[in-house]
């Protein structure tokens, strides 16, 4: 019985040489080298084959120098290694095949006693059916002096079939796995320093983005410790129908913080409404698929999933590219970051449906985009925060910012300009009979007249001078290092710009009121905002369509009231 396995093992070697298979000649200190190339892969599609059959098999159903990965397939694959050691020593060397989530992997080497040893292993049975404890299966063997091994493995997984075989020494696997720890513990460690940081800013803001960011954040992480096999060898080795399920639910929980954050951060149901529509019945969805992953078949439910992530990724990139078109600056941060996912997306997708080969950059592709998103995605929650503040602090009608915002600035700028001892202008404008306006046009014609107003002031004025919506019909113009002079000069040119708006049946006219803050005249901004206010009026009793300049009690040397009118 020995000797008759030994013969087939020969026959088998045979059949790989013939097939157009050349060995693998290891080296001394062998860096990891990949096998794809030296590959022979037979394909059982009943999956029913034995070792006995697969030696039995003819040379025309093993195929050489094919893609490793054949994407999601009930199949069975067997693959023939031969190695060739020609040197005089023996050398104990390292196979490794680096993709974790293979349901069932069998792996048979040659014995010193002629006959085969088998090792049945693979994510569907217990962590330690591995000759080795660690994440990826990876098998110790030893070559002879001056021998050729061939060495069989028989793959079977419900998930992608994806086979990425490498052979390297015993002393060179340890270095390289020491940098692969190392690399692990920084990629994981990105991903908790940025799920901290914006906890921090969530508890600061309360701003629900936030929240979803960090469900998002802490699902994909997850969902990357899985799919790398680290929780199935430190959390649950036991459990192997954990160690596969808990990727559908994280996988599920991934997508559902997803929607809900790219929806949020691009102002979806606002700016991108139909898009946003769509994103919503597929959330919809997720919700009962997540619910039931951990109680149906792993395979039909992966493809699923994976396809659902493939059509988000593209729905997500043009939902950022219409709320960027529409004015959203967070969008543009997400866009980048987005568009770095969606190509590792598609990259590893391709891999997944067995379309691209697996390799090293195919492999690990989209995890490095997944990190490279989530840093640029805390910039657009950044990015969020401005625009959260900055319509907070804006007049949603003319655009211009708003009396909360006006009231901050002044109380800054009249502090600057005591300590710094330069003037400052202030000038608040009110269109003249505006209620009239109101009342004989309508409401949506009162609010044309104020856009227009509002867009005229946008266009006159620069920084660091600053124009808001004070209230109603009323305007403040707030204008730093500016005295009296030039203040009356900008009153009088917009006075004469207003009157020649062009409004279909709109004729406008406005009163300005000025005040200015020169050698302490004014105590504090309030009393500047009610001498500019008591000129206003004075403009109002004085005939309208006029600025007035108002000084301060105090200023004994100053003139009395000055008048100037259009």
């Amino acid at each position: 019985m020995e000797f008759a396995r030994w013969v087939w093992g020969v026959a088998l070697i045979g059949l790989s040489l013939s097939a157009g298979a050349s060995p693998f000649v290891v080296g001394e200190g062998q860096r990891p080298q990949s096998l794809t190339p030296y590959l022979q892969i037979l394909v059982d599609e009943p999956g029913k084959l034995e070792l006995q059959d697969v030696w039995a098999a003819s040379s025309q159903r093993w195929q050489s120098g094919v893609n490793a990965s054949f994407g999601f397939s009930e199949a069975a694959y067997w693959v023939a290694i031969t190695l060739q050691n020609t040197s005089d020593a023996p050398m104990g060397m390292i196979i490794r095949q680096d993709y974790p989530l293979i349901d069932q992997l069998d792996f048979w080497q040659p014995s010193l006693d002629g006959g085969w040893r088998h090792t049945a292993t693979g994510d569907r049975r217990p962590f330690d059916s591995r000759p080795l404890n660690l994440r990826d299966f990876v098998f110790p063997i030893t070559l002879p002096a001056n021998t050729t091994h061939t060495f069989y493995l028989r793959y079977q997984t419900a998930g992608s079939m994806n086979i990425g075989l490498s052979v390297s020494s015993e002393t060179a696997f340890l270095p390289q796995l020491g940098k692969e720890q190392i690399l692990l513990g920084i990629y994981y460690g990105g991903f908790l320093v940025l799920v901290i940081y914006n906890l921090f800013l969530f508890l600061a803001v309360r701003d629900r983005a936030y929240a979803y960011y960090m469900g998002y954040a802490i699902s994909y992480g997850l969902y990357f410790g899985v799919h790398n096999g680290v929780y199935f060898q430190y959390l649950w080795p036991g459990n192997p129908w954990l160690a596969n399920q808990s990727l559908l639910i994280l996988l599920g929980l991934t997508l559902i913080f997803g929607i809900q954050f790219v929806r949020t951060i691009c102002s979806g149901p606002r700016l991108a409404p139909r898009t946003d529509r769509v994103a919503r019945w597929v959330l919809y969805a997720l919700f009962p698929l997540t619910a039931i992953a951990p109680f149906v078949d792993y395979g039909p439910m992966i493809v699923v999933l994976a396809l659902l992530t493939l059509m988000l990724s593209i729905l997500f990139m043009v939902m950022g590219v219409i709320s960027l078109l529409r004015g959203s600056v967070p969008a543009r941060y997400f866009l980048v970051g987005w568009a770095a996912l969606l190509v590792s997306v598609v990259i590893y997708m391709l891999k997944t449906f067995g379309l691209v080969p697996h390799n090293g950059f195919t492999h690990n592709a989209f995890q490095v985009g997944a990190l490279v998103e989530m840093v640029l995605l805390s910039l657009a929650l950044g990015a969020r925060v401005g625009e959260i503040q900055r319509y907070g602090y804006t007049d949603q009608l003319t655009t211009l910012f708003n009396r909360r915002y006006f009231d901050e600035r002044l109380a800054r700028e009249f502090t600057l300009a005591a300590r710094s001892g330069t003037p400052l202008a202030l000038l608040i404008l009110d269109l003249d009979h505006f209620k009239a306006i109101n009342d004989r046009l309508g409401h949506v014609r009162g609010d044309d007249a104020l856009c227009a107003v509002g867009q005229l002031l946008r266009k006159q004025v620069r920084k660091p001078v600053l124009a808001c919506r004070y209230g109603g019909e009323e305007f403040a113009i707030l204008l730093p290092r500016t005295d009296r002079e030039q203040a009356s000069a900008v009153a009088g040119r917009l006075l004469k710009l207003v009157s020649e708006l062009a409004l279909d049946g709109i004729s406008l006219s406005a009163s300005i009121g000025i005040a200015t803050f020169e050698q302490q005249n004014f105590a504090s901004a309030m009393q500047l905002i009610e001498a500019a206010d008591a000129a206003l009026y004075r403009a109002k009793q004085s005939g309208r369509n006029r600025f007035e300049l108002a000084q301060c009690e105090s200023d004994v040397n100053a003139p009395t009231l000055a008048a100037v009118t259009q």
